[in-house]
């Protein structure tokens, strides 16, 4: 998969710099009030376009990569890369509409995502056919409906806990580059080297993007970007546990724990102060660490100032993945024990969020700095 790698990362590489040169001038249109803006200056936010050129091209062009012997062992029928792409056509297509203009409604952008997770489940046969708990699993055998609601639940709802983490220079591409890894390191050894060619090819398309988004933030993934990981990688963890029993199907849950308790926990606490889940603000964990933690142990410097804070939160935020992705990867077929570690995560999460809202993390900082 090494060729395979390679392509995807240099057409990623050049497609997006190609992308921030033509549409520069689009970041003009980012509201310079909106609260979840962290940074400087005009910066375009069509990244998802240059991602989805290093992911899909690379992906179409496996058959001349195996008739000239640089591509291994892989059933490229078996992709079925036109299902693919009519999957993620909706939400991305939506996703480049709202990066564009700033102006498709929430319910449109829901609407569009849950559009893919139906042609999913219809064109790649999604569902998730069991729970980890041999309780549960004979009653959920007998009710296949169940499987596939939850399935397009996943396929709908991750693209957006994607683009709530997406919030600093590196952040949402660190998270899906290494997560996509994580489901190519289980697919391989599960003997899946389809399943691990598609989570490869999107790892080193991010990487590709990375270049440019971290540490300057040229360019961001936008909602486009955020809807491609989020389809791409909820599609690859379900058909990986739908097709082999042995993985569980809390390995993918802990994989991606960070951005889904994000979203679980943003909806619970704007709800309880009687806001609208689909309302933008900045009291995420990573805003709080940016606000609460970077700021306190860098110094104040303007626009290379916010830059260095920005970069550094995703630094700090790395701990999370330590958390999830280990683990996950540690035991991915022992449905108790990541069960356990998604217990852990929830619980540490809120901690650390209740730390930082009553500025006890923050003293702690300033403290080690003196």
């Amino acid at each position: 998969m090494l060729s395979l790698a390679t392509l995807a990362f240099l057409l990623s590489l050049f497609g997006t710099l190609w992308v921030r040169r033509l549409f520069f001038r689009v970041g003009h249109g980012y509201a310079s009030d909106a609260p979840q803006r962290f940074h400087l200056g005009h910066v375009p936010r069509l990244g998802g376009l240059g991602l989805v050129m290093g992911w899909a091209v690379a992906l179409a062009a496996l058959p001349a990569l195996q008739v000239a012997r640089m591509a291994g062992n892989i059933d490229v029928a078996n992709i079925r890369l036109p299902a693919w792409l009519l999957v993620i056509a909706p939400a991305f297509l939506g996703g480049v509409a709202e990066d564009v203009t700033q102006r498709l409604p929430v319910r449109w952008r829901l609407l569009l995502t849950a559009s893919s997770g139906v042609l999913a489940c219809w064109l790649l046969g999604l569902a998730v056919p069991r729970l980890g708990l041999p309780w549960i699993d004979a009653a959920w055998a007998s009710w296949p409906w169940l499987g596939i609601g939850l399935a397009l639940l996943a396929v709908a709802g991750l693209p957006h806990a994607f683009n709530i983490i997406d919030g600093y220079n590196g952040l949402a591409g660190a998270v899906a580059m290494v997560v996509c890894l994580a489901l190519a390191h289980v697919a391989t050894q599960v003997g899946d080297r389809e399943l691990a060619t598609v989570a490869v090819a999107l790892a080193a398309a991010t990487a590709g993007f990375l270049v440019w988004n971290y540490p300057r933030g040229l360019i961001f993934a936008g909602d486009a970007g955020a809807y491609l990981w989020g389809i791409v990688i909820a599609v690859i963890g379900i058909l990986l546990v739908q097709r082999h029993g042995i993985v569980s199907p809390w390995f993918p849950v802990l994989l991606l724990m960070y951005p889904v308790w994000e979203t679980l926990f943003s909806i619970y606490r704007k709800l309880a102060r009687g806001d609208s889940p689909g309302m933008a603000d900045a009291l995420h964990l990573h805003q709080l660490v940016y606000r609460r933690i970077v700021r306190s142990v860098l110094h104040e410097d303007e626009a290379e100032g916010m830059l260095q804070r920005n970069n550094r939160t995703t630094v700090y935020l790395g701990s999370f993945m330590v958390l999830t992705v280990v683990p996950a990867v540690l035991f991915w077929r022992f449905s108790v024990v990541l069960m356990g570690f998604c217990a852990l995560f929830a619980v540490s999460y809120v901690l650390a969020y209740v730390s930082l809202v009553r500025f006890k993390a923050q003293r702690v900082f300033r403290r080690s700095r003196m």
